[in-house]
Protein backbone atom coordinates (compact mmCIF):
# COMPACT_ATOMS: atom_id res chain seq x y z
CA UNK A 1 0.00 0.00 0.00
CA UNK A 2 1.39 3.42 -0.91
CA UNK A 3 1.27 6.43 1.39
CA UNK A 4 2.37 10.04 1.46
CA UNK A 5 3.52 12.58 4.03
CA UNK A 6 2.72 16.22 4.60
CA UNK A 7 3.71 18.88 7.10
CA UNK A 8 1.20 19.62 9.82
CA UNK A 9 1.30 22.52 12.28
CA UNK A 10 -0.16 23.01 15.73
CA UNK A 11 -0.42 26.56 16.95
CA UNK A 12 -0.35 26.02 20.70
CA UNK A 13 -0.70 29.54 22.01
CA UNK A 14 2.04 31.90 20.86
CA UNK A 15 4.35 29.41 19.14
CA UNK A 16 4.03 26.70 16.54
CA UNK A 17 4.66 22.97 17.02
CA UNK A 18 5.80 21.23 13.84
CA UNK A 19 4.76 17.73 12.86
CA UNK A 20 4.41 15.24 10.05
CA UNK A 21 1.21 13.49 8.99
CA UNK A 22 1.73 10.13 7.32
CA UNK A 23 -1.37 9.16 5.38
CA UNK A 24 -2.32 5.90 3.66
CA UNK A 25 -3.31 5.95 0.00
CA UNK A 26 -6.98 6.13 0.96
CA UNK A 27 -7.11 8.66 3.77
CA UNK A 28 -10.71 9.62 4.30
CA UNK A 29 -12.53 8.15 7.29
CA UNK A 30 -9.38 6.42 8.57
CA UNK A 31 -8.04 6.01 12.12
CA UNK A 32 -5.07 8.11 13.21
CA UNK A 33 -2.34 7.46 15.78
CA UNK A 34 -0.66 10.37 17.57
CA UNK A 35 2.97 9.32 18.21
CA UNK A 36 4.73 10.98 21.16
CA UNK A 37 8.53 10.71 21.30
CA UNK A 38 10.67 9.93 24.34
CA UNK A 39 12.74 12.09 26.66
CA UNK A 40 15.49 14.57 25.99
CA UNK A 41 16.02 16.35 22.65
CA UNK A 42 14.46 13.46 20.73
CA UNK A 43 12.71 14.60 17.55
CA UNK A 44 9.63 13.32 15.77
CA UNK A 45 11.60 10.51 14.08
CA UNK A 46 13.21 9.33 17.38
CA UNK A 47 16.58 10.90 16.56
CA UNK A 48 18.71 13.58 18.21
CA UNK A 49 21.98 15.44 17.77
CA UNK A 50 23.75 13.39 20.45
CA UNK A 51 24.20 10.21 18.46
CA UNK A 52 20.67 8.83 18.51
CA UNK A 53 19.81 7.89 14.94
CA UNK A 54 17.07 5.28 14.95
CA UNK A 55 14.15 6.48 12.78
CA UNK A 56 11.94 4.36 15.05
CA UNK A 57 8.94 6.71 15.10
CA UNK A 58 9.18 7.22 11.36
CA UNK A 59 9.19 3.45 10.90
CA UNK A 60 6.11 3.13 13.12
CA UNK A 61 4.34 5.73 10.97
CA UNK A 62 5.21 3.85 7.79
CA UNK A 63 4.07 0.52 9.25
CA UNK A 64 0.75 2.05 10.25
CA UNK A 65 0.26 3.58 6.82
CA UNK A 66 0.97 0.23 5.16
CA UNK A 67 -1.99 -1.08 7.14
CA UNK A 68 -4.35 1.77 6.24
CA UNK A 69 -3.81 3.77 9.44
CA UNK A 70 -2.79 7.44 9.46
CA UNK A 71 -0.41 8.94 12.01
CA UNK A 72 0.93 12.24 13.26
CA UNK A 73 4.34 12.60 14.89
CA UNK A 74 5.84 15.89 16.00
CA UNK A 75 8.84 17.70 17.40
CA UNK A 76 7.97 18.51 21.00
CA UNK A 77 8.27 22.16 22.01
CA UNK A 78 11.90 23.18 22.37
CA UNK A 79 13.06 20.40 20.05
CA UNK A 80 13.87 20.26 16.32
CA UNK A 81 11.69 22.52 14.22
CA UNK A 82 9.68 23.36 17.34
CA UNK A 83 12.75 24.76 19.13
CA UNK A 84 11.37 28.31 19.11
CA UNK A 85 8.21 27.26 20.93
CA UNK A 86 9.99 28.01 24.22
CA UNK A 87 12.07 31.10 24.96
CA UNK A 88 14.45 29.28 27.30
CA UNK A 89 14.84 25.88 28.94
CA UNK A 90 13.67 27.32 32.24
CA UNK A 91 10.29 28.14 30.70
CA UNK A 92 9.52 24.48 29.98
CA UNK A 93 7.57 22.27 32.38
CA UNK A 94 6.32 18.71 31.91
CA UNK A 95 2.70 19.84 31.80
CA UNK A 96 3.46 21.82 28.63
CA UNK A 97 4.06 18.53 26.83
CA UNK A 98 0.78 17.16 28.16
CA UNK A 99 -1.12 20.26 27.02
CA UNK A 100 0.47 20.04 23.56
CA UNK A 101 -0.62 16.41 23.20
CA UNK A 102 -4.16 17.34 24.24
CA UNK A 103 -4.18 20.15 21.67
CA UNK A 104 -2.99 17.77 18.94
CA UNK A 105 -5.87 15.42 19.78
CA UNK A 106 -8.36 18.28 19.59
CA UNK A 107 -6.95 19.31 16.23
CA UNK A 108 -7.32 15.74 14.95
CA UNK A 109 -10.91 15.64 16.22
CA UNK A 110 -11.62 18.77 14.18
CA UNK A 111 -10.38 17.03 11.04
CA UNK A 112 -13.30 14.92 9.84
CA UNK A 113 -10.93 12.69 7.85
CA UNK A 114 -10.22 10.63 10.95
CA UNK A 115 -12.62 8.03 12.32
CA UNK A 116 -10.79 7.14 15.56
CA UNK A 117 -7.85 8.59 17.50
CA UNK A 118 -5.21 6.58 19.34
CA UNK A 119 -2.26 7.88 21.37
CA UNK A 120 1.06 6.00 21.26
CA UNK A 121 3.73 7.19 23.67
CA UNK A 122 7.32 5.92 23.73
CA UNK A 123 9.45 6.03 26.90
CA UNK A 124 8.71 9.38 28.63
CA UNK A 125 6.12 9.92 25.90
CA UNK A 126 4.14 7.09 27.49
CA UNK A 127 3.52 9.13 30.65
CA UNK A 128 2.73 12.22 28.59
CA UNK A 129 0.36 10.18 26.46
CA UNK A 130 -1.54 8.46 29.25
CA UNK A 131 -2.23 11.76 31.04
CA UNK A 132 -3.27 13.38 27.76
CA UNK A 133 -5.50 10.38 26.99
CA UNK A 134 -7.42 11.09 30.19
CA UNK A 135 -7.76 14.80 29.45
CA UNK A 136 -8.72 14.37 25.78
CA UNK A 137 -11.19 12.01 24.12
CA UNK A 138 -9.28 9.17 22.45
CA UNK A 139 -10.23 5.62 21.55
CA UNK A 140 -7.15 3.75 22.82
CA UNK A 141 -3.73 4.22 24.40
CA UNK A 142 -0.47 2.41 23.65
CA UNK A 143 2.50 2.51 26.02
CA UNK A 144 5.79 1.54 24.37
CA UNK A 145 8.78 1.10 26.71
CA UNK A 146 7.00 3.31 29.22
CA UNK A 147 8.04 3.81 32.83
CA UNK A 148 6.01 2.02 35.50
CA UNK A 149 7.80 3.80 38.32
CA UNK A 150 7.66 7.57 38.71
CA UNK A 151 10.47 9.52 37.08
CA UNK A 152 11.75 10.31 40.57
CA UNK A 153 11.99 6.61 41.44
CA UNK A 154 13.39 5.72 37.99
CA UNK A 155 16.15 8.31 38.24
CA UNK A 156 16.94 7.21 41.79
CA UNK A 157 17.23 3.60 40.63
CA UNK A 158 19.48 4.52 37.70
CA UNK A 159 21.77 6.54 39.99
CA UNK A 160 22.33 3.51 42.24
CA UNK A 161 25.25 2.51 40.01
CA UNK A 162 27.09 5.73 40.88
CA UNK A 163 29.54 6.21 43.77
CA UNK A 164 27.81 6.62 47.13
CA UNK A 165 28.87 10.25 47.59
CA UNK A 166 27.46 11.20 44.17
CA UNK A 167 24.29 9.17 44.76
CA UNK A 168 23.61 10.76 48.14
CA UNK A 169 24.05 14.29 46.78
CA UNK A 170 21.74 13.58 43.83
CA UNK A 171 19.07 12.18 46.14
CA UNK A 172 19.36 15.24 48.37
CA UNK A 173 18.69 17.48 45.36
CA UNK A 174 15.91 15.24 44.05
CA UNK A 175 14.13 15.15 47.41
CA UNK A 176 14.08 18.93 47.52
CA UNK A 177 12.75 19.12 43.97
CA UNK A 178 10.09 16.55 44.81
CA UNK A 179 8.92 18.89 47.57
CA UNK A 180 8.50 21.55 44.89
CA UNK A 181 11.53 23.58 45.86
CA UNK A 182 14.34 24.73 43.58
CA UNK A 183 17.93 23.98 44.65
CA UNK A 184 20.38 26.85 44.30
CA UNK A 185 23.55 25.14 45.54
CA UNK A 186 24.05 22.64 42.71
CA UNK A 187 27.69 21.77 42.07
CA UNK A 188 28.90 21.90 38.47
CA UNK A 189 29.43 18.13 38.78
CA UNK A 190 25.66 17.66 38.81
CA UNK A 191 24.64 20.23 36.20
CA UNK A 192 23.86 17.62 33.56
CA UNK A 193 20.84 16.44 35.54
CA UNK A 194 20.05 19.28 37.95
CA UNK A 195 21.12 22.60 36.42
CA UNK A 196 18.81 25.42 37.59
CA UNK A 197 17.20 25.82 34.17
CA UNK A 198 15.92 22.22 34.11
CA UNK A 199 14.66 22.16 37.70
CA UNK A 200 11.15 23.50 36.91
CA UNK A 201 10.71 20.62 34.46
CA UNK A 202 11.85 18.03 37.01
CA UNK A 203 9.62 19.47 39.72
CA UNK A 204 6.62 19.23 37.41
CA UNK A 205 7.37 15.66 36.28
CA UNK A 206 8.21 14.27 39.72
CA UNK A 207 4.60 14.75 40.83
CA UNK A 208 3.27 12.14 38.40
CA UNK A 209 3.15 8.37 39.00
CA UNK A 210 2.49 6.29 35.84
CA UNK A 211 0.79 3.50 37.82
CA UNK A 212 -1.66 6.04 39.24
CA UNK A 213 -2.28 7.75 35.90
CA UNK A 214 -2.90 4.59 33.87
CA UNK A 215 -5.57 3.49 36.38
CA UNK A 216 -7.65 6.51 35.37
CA UNK A 217 -8.10 5.33 31.77
CA UNK A 218 -11.23 3.47 30.69
CA UNK A 219 -10.20 2.82 27.07
CA UNK A 220 -8.38 -0.15 25.48
CA UNK A 221 -4.70 -0.14 26.47
CA UNK A 222 -1.66 -1.94 25.05
CA UNK A 223 1.58 -2.12 27.04
CA UNK A 224 4.64 -3.16 25.01
CA UNK A 225 8.05 -3.83 26.56
CA UNK A 226 11.25 -5.45 25.29
CA UNK A 227 13.44 -7.76 27.37
CA UNK A 228 16.75 -6.20 26.24
CA UNK A 229 15.74 -2.60 26.98
CA UNK A 230 18.61 -0.90 28.85
CA UNK A 231 16.51 2.07 30.00
CA UNK A 232 13.14 0.61 31.01
CA UNK A 233 12.57 -2.88 32.38
CA UNK A 234 9.96 -5.63 32.17
CA UNK A 235 9.28 -4.78 35.80
CA UNK A 236 8.05 -1.34 34.68
CA UNK A 237 5.60 -2.95 32.27
CA UNK A 238 4.43 -5.34 34.98
CA UNK A 239 3.72 -2.43 37.31
CA UNK A 240 1.58 -0.78 34.64
CA UNK A 241 -0.23 -4.07 33.97
CA UNK A 242 -0.90 -4.63 37.68
CA UNK A 243 -2.27 -1.10 37.93
CA UNK A 244 -4.53 -1.72 34.93
CA UNK A 245 -5.33 -5.48 34.83
CA UNK A 246 -7.54 -5.24 31.73
CA UNK A 247 -4.70 -3.79 29.64
CA UNK A 248 -3.06 -6.01 27.01
CA UNK A 249 0.57 -6.71 27.96
CA UNK A 250 3.09 -7.78 25.33
CA UNK A 251 6.63 -8.63 26.41
CA UNK A 252 8.88 -8.94 23.36
CA UNK A 253 11.93 -11.13 23.74
CA UNK A 254 15.12 -9.54 22.41
CA UNK A 255 13.70 -6.06 21.70
CA UNK A 256 15.56 -3.03 23.06
CA UNK A 257 14.52 0.51 23.97
CA UNK A 258 14.53 1.78 20.38
CA UNK A 259 12.28 -1.15 19.34
CA UNK A 260 14.96 -3.03 17.42
CA UNK A 261 16.20 -6.61 17.87
CA UNK A 262 19.32 -6.42 20.05
CA UNK A 263 21.31 -8.53 22.54
CA UNK A 264 21.40 -7.67 26.22
CA UNK A 265 25.14 -6.94 25.99
CA UNK A 266 25.34 -3.18 26.57
CA UNK A 267 27.99 -2.36 23.98
CA UNK A 268 26.29 -4.33 21.21
CA UNK A 269 22.87 -3.06 22.24
CA UNK A 270 23.93 0.59 22.11
CA UNK A 271 25.43 0.14 18.64
CA UNK A 272 21.89 -0.24 17.29
CA UNK A 273 21.14 3.34 18.44
CA UNK A 274 23.15 4.78 15.55
CA UNK A 275 22.01 2.49 12.74
CA UNK A 276 18.73 3.75 11.25
CA UNK A 277 18.75 0.97 8.66
CA UNK A 278 17.88 -1.62 11.30
CA UNK A 279 14.16 -2.48 11.01
CA UNK A 280 11.68 -2.45 13.84
CA UNK A 281 11.19 -5.71 15.68
CA UNK A 282 8.82 -7.84 13.60
CA UNK A 283 7.03 -8.96 16.77
CA UNK A 284 6.56 -5.32 17.76
CA UNK A 285 4.94 -4.53 14.42
CA UNK A 286 2.66 -7.57 14.64
CA UNK A 287 1.67 -6.71 18.22
CA UNK A 288 0.92 -3.09 17.35
CA UNK A 289 -1.21 -3.79 14.30
CA UNK A 290 -2.89 -6.77 15.95
CA UNK A 291 -4.02 -4.67 18.91
CA UNK A 292 -5.34 -1.88 16.71
CA UNK A 293 -7.29 -4.32 14.55
CA UNK A 294 -8.50 -6.77 17.19
CA UNK A 295 -8.96 -4.61 20.30
CA UNK A 296 -9.67 -1.14 18.94
CA UNK A 297 -11.54 -2.44 15.88
CA UNK A 298 -9.91 0.03 13.53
Amino acid sequence: MTYHEQNILLNAGTETIYGTATLPEIHSDVPVVLIIAGSGPTDRDSNNAYGLLTDSSKMIAYELAQNGIASVRYDKRGIGESSKAIKSEEDLVFDDYIDDAVNWVQMLHNDKSFSKIVILGHSEGSLIGMIAAKKAKVDAFISVAGMGYSFYDTLKRQLKTQPKVLYNECVRIMDELKRGNKVADVSKDYYLFFRPSVQPYLISEFKYDPAVEIKKLTIPILIIQGTTDLQVTVDDATILKNAKPDAVLKIIDGMNHILKDAPIDQEKNLKTYSNPKLPLSSVFKESLIGFLVDEVKL
